[in-house]
This record gives structure tokens, sequence and C-alpha cells, in this order.
């Protein structure tokens, strides 16, 4: 048995979530390889070969793979597959966006934002909106797996595994790229930050999102939102944390003004420990959470930032 699995790349650097599908992998069992695929990813290979537990670095070098587009990665992927009985990639937007693509290709099913495995061919995944935990037992010959990465400790780095190139070169003529935004930040990425602070519809508006700053920069956290926070426009969507948002695990959760719609719950319920802070003691983000403080938040934020 033997699992491929596709790196996570953040800006051309190899991505925390990596560790976390390793992990997976390793709960499967069988050699582990990593595919890098991308332009210039040279230092991203040369930290993925020194993750626990695998067996080799595979590395596609090329313009073709520059922005990790579904195309050509899912055409990298059918070329590589046969070799494997299982393709793993973290539950992201390149996952999400690259293996339905192979598992088409291939004709198997694919099994989405797994976050645990019983066996090589059974595996726990979240159904509505994570209230229940379905069981699912695959019989294709190659499963297609995307991993929910919070379900999963990161391996350690102490590893020194080879690094091999992958000759093939894919035919793209399909899709290209156009360009892309960043919202230049300081802060950790939301998804793999140890501390996260959102805030929700009863923040009010977009300016009182500031508020949030000076807590994130003395916690070191991240900023997120709920979804009715970016549906109001207060702040932009690639803030959201939930169901149809960023799904985040952090050692400290705070919830700032979030009733804790079940949406919401879903893409934070892991986190280690919850603080929830707002001013109906009767909303639902209070059950999951660990500290509560029900009190007017534009009071409470400038005091918290002050003892802090």
């Amino acid at each position: 048995m033997s699992i491929l699995v596709l790196a996570d790349l953040h800006e051309g650097q190899l991505a925390g979530a990596t560790a976390h599908v390793v992990a997976a992998a390793q709960a499967i069992g069988g050699d582990i390889d990593i595919l890098v695929a991308g332009e210039g990813v040279q230092a991203a290979a040369d930290a993925a070969a020194k993750l626990d537990g695998i067996n080799k670095v595979r590395v596609a070098d090329n313009a073709v793979y520059a922005h990790q587009l579904a195309e050509p990665m899912g055409a990298l992927l059918v070329e590589l597959a046969d070799g494997y009985s299982h393709v793993l990639a973290s539950a992201s937007t390149t996952g999400k966006n690259v293996l339905p693509r192979l598992a088409a290709l291939k004709d198997v099913s694919q099994l989405s934002d797994v976050l645990g495995v019983e066996s090589a061919d059974t595996f726990l995944r979240p159904i509505y909106a994570g209230n229940a935990i379905a069981t699912v037992k695959s019989d294709d010959a190659l499963k297609v797996i995307t991993i929910r990465t919070t379900g999963f400790d990161a391996v350690g780095t102490s590893g020194s595994a080879t690094i091999e190139a992958v000759d093939f070169v894919a035919d793209n003529s399909q899709s290209s790229f156009v360009k892309e935004e960043l919202a230049p930040s300081d802060r950790p990425e939301l998804g793999g930050a140890k501390v996260v602070i959102s805030g929700g519809r009863g923040m009010g508006n977009g300016e009182n999102f500031k508020l949030l700053n000076g807590i994130a920069d003395k916690l070191g956290a991240a900023i997120g939102a709920s979804r009715a926070a970016v549906d109001a426009g207060f702040v932009p969507n690639d803030m959201q944390v939930g169901q149809t948002g960023k799904i985040v695990a952090p050692d400290l959760y705070i919830a700032v003004g979030i009733s804790g719609a079940i949406q919401h719950l879903a893409g934070m319920k892991d986190s280690k420990v919850i603080v929830a802070i707002n001013k109906d003691d009767e909303a639902p983000i209070f059950q999951v959470a660990d500290y509560g403080l029900v009190g007017d938040l534009f009071e409470i934020l400038p005091e918290l930032e002050s003892k802090l």
C-alpha cells in the first residue's frame, strides 16, 4: 500500500497543513510520498523532505503548475496515481479544487473532509454541518481523499526523505491564470493560527472590527468573522470561519458578538479553548464555550485590551 500526499503551498513555501495530511496518511499506513508541484519550489521540497515518515518527495517544477490550477494538476495526478492506493490532500482551496478532478478522471468516488481513519478503506467524515459523523467505507482501487487537518496532529520535522524530479509536464490549454488579489497582513494565516479572534454581526459594522486589532496584536492572533458579518459586508469573505469558510482549531478561539449558528460552530468547535463574548446570555455560542462573558462588547473589548 502506498500513499501520495499533495503538498499545500503558501506563497511558494510549504504550508503547515501538509504535516497534518501526512499524519492522516500515517494513520492509514504504508509508504508515503509527497508531491510538491509548482514553479520554483525547491525550498518547499526541502521542507517536505524533513517531515517524519516520508519515503520520498516528488517534485514537479514547471511554469504550468505555478498557480496549481485544477486542469494541469489533475493531469499530473492522473499520470502519477497508478502507482498509489491513496491520494490525499488537505481540504483547502487547492485540495477541493484539484482532487475532485482526479477522482472524475479516474472514475472513482472522492471522500471529503475526512477527520478520522479506522482502516485503510474506512474513514470518518462530518455530515449535517458537523452534527453527525459518518463512517464511510470505500471499495475503489484508488481512494481519493481530502483531509480536514484539524482532525490530525502535525507530524514532526526530523526526517530526511529523498527528493526526485517528475518529468511529466501537463499540456494545459483549458485554463489560464489571470490574477490574484492578496490582502497584505503581518498576522498569521487564519487556517493555521494558534490564536483566532472572530467578530460577528454584533460588531455592528466593519469599522468596529478595528476593536479586535489591538487584542489580536497582543495575542499574535489571526482575525476571523462569522458568515453573518461577511454577508453584511463588514469584512471580506476570506475572513469567514465556518462550514462554508475556513475550518479552524486553534489553541484559543475568541468569539465576539457571534451568536453561534450551526454553520459557524462547524468551523471552530474543535478549538482547544473557546471564549465567547456576547450580550445575549442565551446565545448558542455559550453552549460550546469554555469561558463566557455576558456584556457589551464595546465596553469589554477596550478593557480586555488594556488588561492584556
